[in-house]
């Protein structure tokens, strides 16, 4: 789910009509600029992978786990080791502890704050709605990897869950028909095409991704219907929201994680790729 806070000054500019280029441009210049930060420094880059610590050519063995919504460890640990590209790893060990003050100064008060108001049952509620909203952007990217089967189980648990389900707040398709959804973005896409992953990257806010995770996020930042509410303040009062409601479900997971970890960012890195990498394969 994407954050708009940091495209807020730009969009107050923009007609409300106007395409929203703006973020794929973003991207673009941002990759271009780390793409070429990579080619100007790589005697730089071979050098400071000599002399890194062991840890972080090490990979972490990861869960298994439905990232959904947000980052959560919940099922099983897979045997299988990776070998993460990251010749960034300055830069994403600096984001990673900008992400981190601003997830335990501000998202986790203002979640246990939320919590202390709504009850569980609401904001599970909220976020099955939400789940329900992003609908198009399952059903497309597993249309683009012919998985007929799973595209017709998406369309049918969203018009039963629409109906039904009440705007999707329960999931009779689920409870009732035993229909899961099968969650499915553009990057997984590109990977189930063999296009690699690429080096590690820690997005501002959105946290740890890939070259390839990163330039998927413009098709599915299209395919979200929030995108094209014409109040402005409340897509991004929406995007807000649903991102507080689904931080309130997971209090605690991420300062456990956190405690139990030798290194944070290692942890956070090869369980994003690993989670990944079992998401294109499955």
């Amino acid at each position: 789910m994407i954050n708009k806070i940091f495209f807020l000054s730009e969009k107050k500019n923009m007609p409300s009509n106007q395409p929203k280029f703006f973020f794929i441009n973003t991207l673009v210049f941002i990759n271009l600029a780390i793409l070429f930060l990579c080619m100007i420094s790589n005697e730089a880059l071979a050098i400071d992978q000599i002399n890194q610590p062991e840890s972080d050519s090490t990979s972490i063995m990861a869960e298994e786990d439905d990232f959904d919504d947000d980052f959560d460890f919940d099922d099983e640990f897979d045997s299988s080791v990776i070998n993460v590209p990251d010749p960034l790893s300055g830069y994403n060990r600096l984001m990673t502890k900008i992400n981190d003050k601003l997830y335990s100064w501000i998202i986790t008060p203002g979640a246990r704050a939320y919590s202390f108001v709504v009850p569980e049952p609401g904001r599970l509620a909220i976020s099955r709605s939400f789940k329900n909203i992003f609908f198009p952007v399952r059903l497309v990217n597993n249309l683009l990897q012919i998985k007929i089967k799973r595209s017709g189980v998406e369309s049918l648990r969203f018009l039963i869950n629409s109906t039904i389900g009440i705007l999707g707040f329960m999931d009779p398709a689920r409870d009732w028909l035993e229909l899961e959804a099968y969650p499915e973005d553009f990057g997984q896409t590109l990977g189930h095409y063999g296009i690699g992953a690429g080096f590690h990257l820690v997005l501002p806010i959105l946290g740890p991704s890939n070259l390839r995770d990163t330039i998927g996020l413009a098709p599915d930042y299209f395919l979200n219907p929030i995108h094209y509410i014409d109040s402005q303040t409340l897509e991004i009062g929406l995007e807000s929201y649903q991102k507080l409601n689904s931080s309130s479900l997971y209090i605690g997971e991420y300062e456990a994680l956190k405690q139990d970890s030798l290194d944070f960012y290692i942890l956070l890195r090869d369980s994003y790729e690993q989670n990944r990498k079992m998401k294109i394969r499955d």
